[in-house]
């Protein structure tokens, strides 16, 4: 060998040591820097929101046992990887209803939320849009569904409908001149549930201004004048805007928003629904294989197996525990599973049972009142890797490649 070749093969760099000796630029924000996990948002904003907003987030009705069905249902699992698969080439990308998205979660719909942090429901949006995952807009929120969607054109639409084929046609109406192209139609809300946690804390709907509401708002003044003075400043009282076809009673008014014949909604309106609407149709708060069985028989594109994050029916299962004999029955439906993730993790042992797609929500809110929509991209981003860093340790180099062998019921 001459001595230009031995020099030029001097100055090839140790690929190895270049990778492990140079730092990639750390461009999170400082605010940020000790956010690891989900969980460190409702960690680090709980202290910055009145106990009434918190609960009003966090809580759950009467024991919170349907709550925590959902959480624990993900510990009752662990995973047996498969060694020695070649995953550089990994990546988390997921294909729903035609859609190639990023990762595979979703955004959940998340009712009042721009009373929770500024504009809300647009730092959602703005985010998911950024990240290229699905965002989902709640029926209850206080912005105008047509301003998300011309936000964010790839939006979702999620309606509370009651059993009431007019009320039902001029809605539908409205989310399709909107230009929504994914319905979800939830079905577990005939009426609200017994949550006993806001009364306890003060919340209320709509808010009254009471003495303890005076209180907690008085000092906690960044969420006062940062999300409600800000909001009155720019934005005037905010409305239930999305409820009905038409615009829905301020928030604090006396008058409450329009829940009326939500107990009379029935199969016979998901058919009127199916054939009313041209996109996909998804079905949320399905917690019965039964359900499962009957919205695939009326047209539903997909369902989303969810107990309303323990909201609705205390005692509910968790959608982990049914997914599986939902899943073996899903044929042509998409299964999204809703409710107890918080962790990479937890998104792969849902994919593993059958899980088409999956869905959070709190810990997304929580991140939009830390931060806005720079903590939402933040909290995704956490998400993201930690599902591309479990795939590798699971041997998979897609999500679509995890099934049953990759895990185990271990209690």
């Amino acid at each position: 060998m001459t001595q230009t070749a031995v020099a030029k093969e001097v100055k090839v760099p140790n690929p190895i040591l270049a990778t492990s000796t140079v730092r990639p630029t750390d461009t999170t924000p400082s605010f940020l820097r000790d956010v690891l996990a989900l969980s460190d948002f409702e960690r680090k904003v709980r202290p910055r929101l009145p106990n009434m907003i918190y609960q009003y987030v966090a809580g759950a009705v009467e024991t919170s046992s349907a709550m925590r069905n959902g959480l624990d249902a993900y510990c009752r699992y662990g995973f047996t990887p498969h060694a020695l698969t070649d995953t550089s080439l990994r990546n988390t990308t997921t294909e729903l209803f035609g859609q190639t998205y990023s990762a595979p979660f979703a955004i959940g719909p998340l009712g009042g939320a721009a009373f929770v942090a500024y504009r809300a429901d647009l730092a959602l949006t703005n985010a998911a849009k950024a990240a290229n995952i699905p965002m989902i807009l709640s029926a209850s929120s206080l912005i105008k569904l047509e301003d998300v969607i011309a936000a964010n054109p790839n939006a979702w639409f999620q309606a509370y409908l009651a059993g009431d084929e007019q009320r039902i046609d001029r809605m539908l109406n409205r989310v399709e001149a909107a230009g929504y192209r994914n319905l979800v139609v939830t079905i577990d809300t005939p009426i609200l549930g017994n949550r006993e946690h806001n009364i306890r804390s003060g919340f209320s709907m709509p808010i009254r201004m009471t003495p303890r509401v005076m209180f907690q708002s008085a000092l906690h003044p960044r969420w006062l004048l940062g999300t409600v003075a800000r909001t009155f400043m720019f934005h005037g009282a905010p409305h239930f805007e999305n409820t009905e076809a038409e615009r829905g009673p301020p928030m604090m008014s006396r008058t409450l928003r329009n829940t009326v014949a939500r107990d009379k909604l029935a199969w016979k309106h998901i058919e009127q629904i199916r054939r009313r609407w041209n996109g996909p149709m998804i079905v949320k708060g399905v917690i019965s294989p039964r359900d499962a069985v009957l919205c695939r028989e009326h047209g539903a594109d997909g369902i989303i197996l969810s107990n309303h994050g323990g909201r609705q029916l205390d005692h509910a299962v968790g959608p982990l525990d049914i997914l599986p004999e939902i899943a073996a029955e899903k044929g042509n439906m998409k299964v999204i599973v809703d409710g107890g993730i918080r962790r990479g993790t937890d998104v792969l042992k849902a994919m593993a049972l059958g899980a088409d797609f999956t869905l959070l929500g709190r810990p997304f809110l929580f991140a939009a009142a830390l931060g806005g929509k720079t903590a939402v991209e933040h909290a995704i981003k956490i998400l993201r890797e930690e599902i591309s860093r479990d795939m590798a340790l699971l041997g998979v180099n897609s999500p679509s490649e995890i099934d049953s062998s990759f895990i185990k019921r271990i209690r």
